[in-house]
Order: C-alpha cells, then sequence, then structure tokens
C-alpha cells in the first residue's frame, strides 16, 4: 500500500501524522511512504529524515493526496483539503465530527 503524509494546513496545527521512525516501519511490512516535502518541520523532523528513513518526498499536498492509497493526518480535513480526498481511499485520522458538520457530509461525498 502507498501510505502518503501530507503537512498539516488547519490553524496551530504543527504536528505530523508519521515520524520516520514510523516511515522505517511501514516499509519493513512492505508499505511504500510519500511525504509532502516540509511536512515534519513544525514537529521538528527535517526532510532529511524522513529520507534516510526510505520515505519519497513528494512537492506538493497535491501529489501525495493524488498518488496515496492512504493518507495519514493528525487532523480531520479542513475544506481546502476536500476535493483531494477519492473514492477508495482510506483516510486515517482522528476526526472532530460533531464540531464540523460539513466536513462529515463532504467525507460521504468521497466514499
Amino acid at each position: 500500500m502507498r501510505i502518503g503524509v501530507p503537512t498539516e494546513i488547519k490553524n496551530h496545527e504543527y504536528r505530523v501524522a508519521l515520524t520516520p521512525a514510523g516511515v522505517a516501519e511501514l516499509l519493513h511490512h512492505g508499505h511504500e511512504v510519500v511525504v509532502e516535502a516540509g511536512a515534519g518541520l513544525g514537529s521538528s523532523l527535517p526532510d532529511e529524515e524522513y529520507v534516510a528513513a526510505g520515505a519519497t518526498m513528494l512537492e506538493t499536498a497535491d501529489e501525495v493526496w493524488a498518488t496515496a492509497d492512504m493518507v495519514m493526518k493528525v487532523k480531520e480535513p479542513i475544506e481546502a483539503e476536500w476535493h483531494r480526498m477519492r473514492r477508495g481511499q482510506v483516510l486515517f485520522t482522528y476526526l472532530h465530527l460533531a464540531a464540523d458538520a460539513a466536513c462529515a457530509q463532504a467525507r460521504w461525498r468521497y466514499v
């Protein structure tokens, strides 16, 4: 499975969904990992650490979402990301749907 990690773009969210150690573990189990350039910077994890762990770095979030079978995020997608979700793609994240009914409705349009 190709697993993608985009940069979090929700206000005041600086975490990243996967560390370089997590990348290495997923690769060990036969998965491929793509990470958006700069995704780990808010967590003090430079791109070089992801590359050393075996991740493929992609320039844009659009590339990550377009090529990943599963997208890993810390927070639910915000409205600016909804168009990137596609049918059959797995979204691995914390969803706070009670606080954002529009996000819940958007997610069902893409599954």
